[in-house]
């Protein structure tokens, strides 16, 4: 846990929290803050499964798995390549594409695009528009804007700060989430900030915000953002667990947003709470996690 991201302070809370389950679920549990120049618990024997708490740069990126990887260690989540396509807003996109979900439209922006060009892009795309790192978690350096001169002008501050980001399609609905874990879709979470941004004030701090089930009556709704949950998680080639983000449109149709491979593991987060909808605590929930990172990796070997 912990790491050199943004979100290092709600990693540390998800590692601890994650600690504390697996030890009341009777694991010996032993926790590591880490960094690149720092990986000293990856060289201790006496450790079965590493269990990645880490969100955004270097835990939820690939790096971090590539080093496991290297090293023939078992972890839980992600591997490399999956980890590094959902951590990449416009890969992930392109393969949710490629399985037939819809996700907003969007532009890739960086401090040598040519904004003349991209202002008249951005006029195909109606109302407003939603600027993001492309290589960014937890909301960190989004916004929204009202017009195309207003989006890129955004955008080339947040490429001064962030790198590459996008400028995106705002598409107006609800937002959504469905958790995935062991394979399996857990119940669909609406998210109702008082805002109407889930920015990283309304994830983290605004007690206001309301995590809701059950808000979708039609069970052939659910099931069809469920399956669009299941098919972005398998077309990045995601495995264990994840959370998918989606924008339910007025029309009904589920906009992918993104695939969090490693998503909040605090006792507020949504793949907790999705889990504990289906009555499992978070013993029980990450006690599957690391028995299916056992099961991987006898796969691999047989």
């Amino acid at each position: 846990m912990g790491g050199i991201g943004a979100e290092r302070d709600i990693s540390i809370r998800s590692g601890t929290s994650v600690a504390e389950a697996l030890d009341k679920a009777g694991f010996d549990v032993v926790t590591a803050d880490i960094r690149p120049d720092n990986l000293d618990i990856l060289n201790d024997s006496s450790i079965d499964v590493f269990f990645p708490a880490l969100h955004g740069q270097f835990g939820e990126d690939g790096r971090l798995q590539q080093i496991l990887e290297d090293k023939s260690l078992t972890y839980a989540g992600s591997g490399p390549a999956a980890s590094d396509a959902a951590f990449d807003k416009m890969a992930a996109k392109t393969a949710f594409a490629k399985a037939s979900v819809a996700t907003p439209a969007a532009i890739c922006f960086n401090c040598e695009a040519d904004t003349r060009q991209i202002e008249e892009q951005l006029k195909q795309f109606p109302g407003r528009y939603v600027i993001k790192p492309v290589r960014q978690g937890s909301s960190v350096g989004v916004s929204i804007v009202s017009d195309p001169n207003e989006a890129v002008a955004a955008a080339r501050q947040t490429s001064s700060k962030f790198g590459d980001c996008m400028i995106e399609e705002f598409i107006p609905g609800r937002e959504v989430t469905v958790g995935i874990l062991c394979d399996e879709p857990l119940p669909i979470i609406e998210i109702r900030t008082q805002t109407g941004f889930y920015d990283y004030h309304a994830k983290y701090v605004d007690e206001r915000t309301r995590f809701l089930f059950d808000t979708i009556a039609e069970a052939a709704l659910t099931a069809n953002i469920q399956a669009a949950a299941l098919d972005c998680f398998n077309a990045l080639g995601c495995r264990h667990f994840a959370r998918v983000d989606f924008i339910l449109a007025d029309d009904e149709t589920p906009y992918a947003l993104e695939v969090n491979t490693i998503p909040g593991f605090t006792t507020h987060s949504l793949l907790p709470k999705a889990a504990a909808k289906l009555g499992l605590s978070m013993s029980d929930m990450c006690t599957k996690i690391v028995e299916a990172a056992c099961s991987s990796l006898l796969k691999r070997r047989a």
